[in-house]
């Protein structure tokens, strides 16, 4: 089973896709989203599909929207893969290094990622995305962190390293909230259909391969990260929190940023796929565009 959100942007319809058949879920709930999540919503999908109380979808022509509307929080961990960190010049974390995305970054699947005017090393991130199902606050363990998790996607954590870094004055939130910086999806896969600590993620650029690794070597579990931000913050329902992302971008070194008509493609097994062309940011006045601040 598999939630998704189907349509034009901002008139996306929620869907389950069962068994390669698709259905329509408005009779249960307008949106997916955190009310949805928060009262129980997979539960309820479940009981109707087995009951055979939702009509079925034609949704071959519909465009993917991202399979959470409107998340509260889109929290970010940093170099949260021991071989990344390595590739990126850093001593592995101590602590969960901790940062945010502007929750509106957010886009679908195979929308295309606007570069920003100037942009020079904008990067791809392949990530296991966490959607929160229930209201977190200090939680006593990581054994039992991952009983608020509703779900797993897919995610691009799309950075511009200069941004994060160079004109950054101490944080990384800059090179990560401009427009269109996080696709996500085609997914929403609900948690038991999933073992976050072992799946393989992929990424390639103009088809050429780049990240290819597992979660396995996170360096902080997905049950521990959601236990710790617990800690600092309360995880409410239809929160994404990106958990970091396996060597093999573009700030290793190794490899170009991206450019104009550059294609991403991102997998991550029993998650599904997602594909982003790189296009210039439309409608961007002469003097825009973080090249052209002045101090």
């Amino acid at each position: 089973m598999e939630l998704q959100r189907r349509g034009p942007a901002g008139e996306e319809i929620p869907v389950v896709v069962d068994q390669g058949r698709a259905f329509d879920l408005r009779p249960l709930t307008a949106d997916i989203d955190a009310n949805f999540l928060g009262g129980d919503g997979i539960a309820g999908v479940r009981t109707a599909l087995a009951a055979g109380e939702l009509s079925e979808l034609d949704v071959t022509d519909l465009r993917y929207g991202a399979p959470i509307a409107r998340p509260g929080a889109v929290i970010c961990i940093g170099q949260n893969y021991a071989a990344h960190a390595a590739e990126s010049g850093a001593e592995p974390p101590a602590e969960p290094i901790i940062f945010f995305k502007h929750p509106n970054s957010v886009i679908g699947p195979f929308d295309d990622v606007h570069l920003p005017p100037g942009s020079t090393k904008t990067d791809w991130e392949v990530e296991l995305a966490v959607i929160i199902g229930r209201r977190a606050r200090y939680l006593a363990s990581p054994q039992e962190a991952l009983t608020y998790v509703a779900g797993y996607a897919v995610s691009n954590d799309v950075s511009e390293r200069v941004y994060q870094a160079e004109v950054s004055g101490g944080q990384w939130s800059k090179g990560k909230c401009c427009e269109t910086f996080n696709p996500l999806g085609p997914s929403l896969v609900p948690a038991d259909q999933i073992d976050p600590t072992d799946v393989r993620l992929q990424s390639w650029v103009n088809d050429e391969p780049r990240q290819d690794s597992t979660t396995a070597d996170m360096i902080f579990p997905v049950a521990q990260l959601i236990y710790e931000l617990s800690q600092f913050m309360v995880l409410d329902p239809g929160d994404v929190i990106n958990t970091g992302t396996p060597q093999g971008v573009a700030l290793s070194g190794r490899f170009p940023f991206l450019g104009v008509g550059d294609e991403m493609r991102l997998t991550i097994a029993g998650l599904g796929e997602q594909r982003q062309k790189i296009i210039a940011a439309p409608d961007v006045p002469a003097t825009a565009g973080a090249a052209n601040i002045t101090r």
